[in-house]
């Protein structure tokens, strides 16, 4: 039965519609924010509950501990700990969920775990879901992996993670949407909606900046103006909380030499008190203990109280709370009242989750609703809009009919796993399947494919056999080589000072390169790259940020044609390291690179254009934007902007297209951004058609902070360009008065 799934599973998709792989037919009940006479309700059970609560009971459930060595399972009896984390094996959470019955006020447990994009089924890494520029699909993703976590018991996620980030050399830029700010606001939303679809609640981080360390350099110090923290690092928080977020998770960074943990002014003035959320705030794990490190405390109850007072209702891991809050508390350092504020937004969020009312968990049904075909389904859907084709000199991909062998290059093209924070603890998982098998599959007896693994493993750090690749290679028509970064290389504390392939994948291509074969280059990373030394040397690349469970064969699919790629970065793609950070929606300056002549903006030594810009991504079909009409010349500052333009597919294949849209302020009170996007959509054209998409986006939508952070909407005269990549060319005026 499995092997006929793996046959019918593409054509079962292409059958299936987007709404069809995003029902809900069993499962826990949606989650959101009650309404109206429900809220009131909440509040007064709530107000009851604290009535008969102690201070050991209330600083209990802003305790939060985790599995390990050190998790003694009596604190959930104790009522010294309200929210849990990193269980995953469903007997070890029904296990820590019957604690609570043995607990004097019975309130139930939130169970947290790192559910970033999936948990039994994989989906491709949040940066590749940013670039299907798909809102529907990256909503299926989180609902999924919503799913399967709800699941096994667990019911909130430490996702997703909304940070701006515009340094390659970052390493967690895998868990964002990229430098785009309206991008990562469309996405952030995207993302608590299915989660919270799913069953699972979120918390939407890291509040704010850790996207944007000095260097790139993961828990360093960040600086960032006013007028850019209201318009580029707030707005996807604000997306996250008009979504429904439960609670916000705080960054492990200083901002402007406050570390966020105990920035009050950021966490209760701006979050809270501006924003008005009313979930709870967890801090970043150990970040309260921290702030020592920081400079900003001496001991662990000074770190307490400094946090606690910004606005932190939730210590991770730390501690520090539970062995000092009450004899803060008791010391009037901090105020009661400040403690049951705390207390409220927890139980807030448990009974807006339906914890209370919830029925027994049952461990024995996890199994049944994990790694299911439907999950998988989804899987594919999203890998498929995922893949973004950077090159394709002279059509090399899809493969011709005249290929009758191709080799597969890499470790990675076979690899079992993909990576995750978090074991899931044994249960079922979907060994993903292989490249050389789906390129088989898919290409029938009539094309043999053949593999070697050149380098020493997966993790592809270490060299192998090349000269066993490279004999694999010149038996073949064509080399498809997977490379890129896997393992300890990817993730939260792995930041690089080079952004080019590790030497001995280099080594290991230059000589693929050499046989004079056509090579298919499969970039497997978690960020963009510099592929200057290889780019123009190649027939084809495919960038795939880690595709997840059914990432192979969608690749086998794009490269053999089942499929017309569509996907678009979500990041800049340098030429060189030097040109880091590096994003389109830069500001002018006096001195436009015009004639490349020295004293112009850029470089003595290197271009100052990128490689690949924002939003760029090739397909099978070439697509022209023409007829750009704005309903109006003038809007009104309270008014929307909207119009039209239309696609026409002029060669290939039925494909799918984003028509982005770009807006640049001619004259303003201070230089302004040379485009910024303000609206995209993806729309499919079939073979010699055409498409009309109808654009709109407020007025609002143009305006900035000054350095104050005062908004402002100014009126004058605005450019519109339009396009598929962040470079359009179709042009229109129009007038904000």
């Amino acid at each position: 039965m499995t092997a006929l799934i793996r046959r019918l599973l593409p054509l079962l998709l292409a059958l299936a519609p987007l709404e069809a792989l995003a029902q809900q037919p069993s499962g826990p009940p949606a989650l959101a924010w009650k309404p109206g006479a429900e809220a009131r309700a909440i509040e007064r059970r709530i107000d009851a509950l604290l009535a008969r609560m102690t201070m050991a009971e209330k600083i209990g459930q802003l305790n939060l501990r985790g599995r390990g060595d050190d998790f003694r399972p009596e604190w959930v009896a104790e009522g010294r700990t309200g929210v849990v984390m990193n269980f995953t094996a469903p007997a070890e959470i029904a296990a820590v969920r019957a604690r609570v019955a043995q607990s004097r006020l019975k309130i139930p447990l939130i169970l947290g775990l790192d559910a970033i994009n999936g948990f039994a089924t994989y989906f491709p890494q949040p940066i590749g879901q940013a670039s299907t520029f798909n809102p529907r699909l990256v909503e299926l993703a989180s609902y999924w992996s919503a799913r399967e976590a709800r699941a096994v018991g667990i019911n909130w996620t430490f996702a997703p993670m909304i940070d701006m980030t515009r340094d390659a050399r970052w390493g967690r830029n895998m868990e964002g949407a990229g430098e785009d700010v309206h991008l990562a606001s469309v996405v952030a939303a995207a993302r608590v909606t299915g989660y919270h679809r799913g069953g699972l609640a979120t918390s939407s981080k890291h509040f704010v900046g850790y996207g944007a360390p000095e260097g790139g350099r993961d828990y360093n110090s960040v600086w960032i103006p006013v007028s850019q923290l209201w318009d580029y690092q707030l707005p996807p928080f604000r997306a996250a909380i008009a979504a429904g977020t439960f609670t916000v998770m705080t960054s492990l960074s200083a901002m402007n030499g406050i570390a966020a943990t105990g920035d009050r002014a950021l966490v209760t003035g701006i979050l809270k008190q501006r924003f008005g959320f009313r979930g709870f705030v967890v801090s970043d794990f150990d970040s309260v203990r921290e702030l020592i490190n920081h400079g900003m405390a001496a001991d662990r109850a000074e770190a307490a109280r400094k946090a606690f007072l910004a606005g932190v209702d939730v210590d991770m891991m730390s501690g520090a709370y539970d062995a000092h809050l009450a004899d803060e508390i008791r010391a009037g350092r901090v105020p009661a009242a400040a403690l049951d504020d705390a207390v409220r937004r927890v139980l807030r969020v448990k009974f807006h989750m339906g914890l209370f009312d919830e029925p027994p968990f049952d461990p024995a049904t996890a199994a049944r609703d994990l790694a299911t075909p439907a999950s998988r389904e989804a899987s594919l859907a999203v890998a498929r809009e995922s893949i973004v084709m950077l090159r394709n000199h002279e059509q090399a991909l899809p493969l011709r009919s005249s290929v009758r062998s191709i080799a597969v290059v890499g470790g990675a093209a076979t690899h079992q796993e993909d990576w995750q924070y978090s074991d899931n603890a044994g249960l079922p998982r979907v060994r993903p399947p292989k490249l050389p098998d789906e390129l088989s599959r898919l290409l029938g007896p009539e094309v043999a494919v053949s593999f070697a693994p050149g380098l020493a493993t997966h993790c592809n750090l270490a060299a192998g056999d090349t000269a066993g690749a490279v004999r694999t290679a010149e038996a073949a028509d064509i080399v498809v080589v997977m490379l890129g970064e896997d393992c300890e290389q990817i993730g939260e504390g792995t930041s690089r000072a080079h952004l080019d392939l590790p030497p001995v994948q280099q080594a290991l291509l230059d000589a693929l390169i050499a046989t004079g074969k056509p090579v298919v280059v499969i970039l497997h990373t978690t960020r963009p790259f510099v592929l200057t030394r290889f780019e123009g040397r190649v027939a084809a690349i495919l960038q795939a940020f880690h595709l997840g469970t059914e990432g192979r064969t969608a690749l086998a699919e794009v490269i053999t044609g089942r499929v017309n790629p569509s996907g678009k970065l979500p990041m800049t793609f340098p030429r060189a390291t030097g040109q880091v950070p590096i994003y389109y929606d830069r500001l002018p300056t006096g001195r436009p690179r015009l004639t490349d002549a020295r004293y112009e903006t850029g470089y003595t030594d290197e271009k100052l254009e990128p490689l690949y810009p924002f939003g760029f991504g090739l397909s099978f079909s070439r697509f022209a934007f023409e007829a750009l009409t704005l309903d109006a010349r003038r809007f009104a500052r309270d008014g929307t902007v909207a119009g039209s333009v239309r696609v026409a597919n002029t060669v290939g294949p039925a494909g799918k297209e984003v028509v982005q849209v770009y807006v640049h302020q001619r004259v303003g009170s201070r230089s302004r951004p040379l485009r910024q996007l303000r609206f995209f959509e993806k729309v499919e054209v079939a073979a010699g058609g055409h498409a009309t998409v109808r654009f709109a986006f407020p007025v609002r939508s143009l305006g900035f902070h000054d350095d104050q952070g005062r908004f402002r909407i100014e009126p004058g005269e605005y450019d519109v360009y339009v396009g598929g990549d962040s470079n359009a060319t179709l042009t229109a005026r129009f007038t904000v008065n």
